[in-house]
């Protein structure tokens, strides 16, 4: 399945005393990467292993035959294919997963921030040996609330995962609270 551009078209905000620049990128593809390696077995090996994870399915390979068509990754390591390491050979500047909220948090002045929500929906499995590519969709930025953290703004962020065949792998959606602790 592959996702267009017009998905994201839909995306709303409240412009209240949002600066331009953060306007902008309201409904935009951004940031879209191709993984630092490919999708690995021994990283899903070393995942499982780290939650005692004995599924079959991620560690014998004529169970995944059976069930998948042969090995996948396990479904919810789809963001770990794309944690950049720490330092790469050429790499000019520091790499972050969710680029775009960290622009977010720098442009609109919001020193803090968590996630208040998290949700994954999984496509076509993620195999050893694929190369995947993501991008990230500010779909909206609220209007300045005030919680027991402190005052700041939520938003809304897509992130589409992809294979080398361009079918997409799975899409997050994280709902985000950039915020100034309060006095």
């Amino acid at each position: 399945m592959s996702v267009t551009q017009s998905e994201s078209s839909s995306s709303s905000s409240s412009s209240e005393g949002l600066p331009p620049e953060v306007e902008s990128w309201i409904g935009k593809v951004r940031y879209e990467e191709e993984t630092e390696f490919d999708v690995e077995r021994g990283y899903v090996w070393t995942t499982c292993a780290s939650v005692e994870n004995g599924n079959p399915l991620f560690w014998d390979d004529a169970v995944a035959r059976e069930l998948t068509g042969g090995p996948i990754a396990s479904p919810t390591m789809l963001s770990v294919w794309f944690r950049p390491h720490f330092w790469a050979p050429g790499r000019t500047k520091v790499a972050q997963p969710l680029q775009i909220h960290f622009d977010l948090k720098e442009t609109l002045g919001l020193p803090e921030a968590v996630m208040t929500d998290n949700e994954i929906i999984f496509y076509e499995p993620v195999r050893p040996g694929d190369r995947l590519k993501t991008s990230q969709i500010l779909h909206s930025v609220s209007g300045p609330k005030t919680t027991k953290l402190g005052t700041g703004r939520f938003w809304v962020i897509e992130v589409r995962y992809s294979n080398q065949k361009g079918e997409i792998v799975g899409k997050e959606m994280y709902t985000g609270f950039g915020y100034r602790r309060g006095a």
